[in-house]
């Protein structure tokens, strides 16, 4: 092995930060200005990938989700932040000696803290055409991708009782709105005089498939093969935090009805000494300006935690 080779197989840190979205970049800023060493290491797989622009930004409204962590990574990298690209395929040992294996061994991180900001996969529904425009009309969130569809014709495709919330919600945004039950149980007496007040139809049959053009939505399939021409589709995904990591750490994964997530409290402090996260794995309906901000102060958190060692190491060798 040459030397180079040596020197990224065997690194070393404060804090090795987990996942290179919005709140992985955001808590290593916040470290490297409080002169920390800090490692990213980060597959280059964003869940808002296939997203247009990122929103409620404040100041950067409607930025590619792709140039908004190029210019994370570069002011990260100004404080001193190393990015390692690469997957986390292993993790161990405790608060001050974790040790974390990229690409099945090929480099290895020690640090002493951990921030784990490794994000969710999205569960969808098997229908055929929902994944194919997933993140362009095939939507979830009124608040991240709703003005874009504003006035246009929405299906809603039910999966829970939680499909009223999204009519209601996407309602507010189109007076053309389908709510496709499909999985969803029977809306109750008092939910159907809420659905006729608001002029939403309602299709009972189960859907066969989204039809789609490239990344477009055209319509929706019932069984039958009876077709509804629409803009956009709403559906509910479940929300699966990537908790292998914590769970290799000691900790344990948390089951909701939304999915599966990572507890921490405000700071992003876990139950396992040492080991924080950030944005959607303990926050899964974060949005990217509220993941970046769990970032920043789960960064803070671990600063101080460091500190707080620092000083008692620093006593006690007086």
């Amino acid at each position: 092995m040459n030397a180079s080779a040596a020197m990224t197989a065997g690194l070393q840190a404060d804090v090795v930060v987990v996942g290179g979205g919005a709140a992985g970049l955001a808590a290593a800023v916040a470290l490297g200005r409080s002169r920390r060493s800090v490692i990213v290491v980060d597959a280059g797989q964003p869940r808002n990938a296939p997203a247009h622009g990122a929103h409620n930004m404040l100041g950067q409204e409607g930025i590619s989700p792709l140039e908004l962590l190029a210019r994370g990574r570069a002011e990260a990298e100004a404080y001193g932040v190393r990015i390692l690209n690469g997957v986390v395929t292993g993790a161990s040992g405790v608060a001050d000696a974790f040790t974390i294996e990229v690409d099945g061994g090929a480099s290895v991180v020690t640090a002493r803290r951990v921030v784990l900001a490794t994000g969710l996969v999205d569960e969808l529904p098997d229908v055929p055409g929902v994944r194919e425009a997933w993140g362009r009309t095939v939507l979830h969130c009124p608040y991240c991708h709703g003005w874009e569809v504003r006035d246009q014709r929405i299906a809603v495709l039910g999966r829970t009782e939680g499909a009223m919330h999204q009519v209601m919600l996407f309602r507010q945004l189109s007076s053309d709105v389908t709510l496709f039950l499909h999985d969803a149980p029977e809306p109750s007496d008092e939910q159907w005089e809420q659905l006729a007040a608001l002029g939403v139809s309602v299709v009972t049959p189960r859907v066969q498939r989204i039809v789609v053009d490239g990344d477009q939505v055209r319509a929706v399939e019932i069984e039958g093969g009876r077709s509804f021409e629409v803009d956009a589709v709403v559906v509910a995904p479940r929300f699966i935090a990537r908790t292998e990591l914590y769970e290799a750490l000691g900790g344990e994964r948390t089951l909701t009805p939304f999915g599966e997530q990572v507890v921490a409290d405000a700071r992003g402090m876990t139950a396992v000494p040492g080991v924080f996260v950030a944005g959607n794995t303990a926050e899964p309906m974060a949005m990217v300006s509220v993941a970046a901000g769990s970032g920043v102060m789960a960064g803070a958190a671990v600063n101080g935690d460091l500190a707080a060692a620092d000083l008692a190491r620093a006593v006690a060798a007086a």
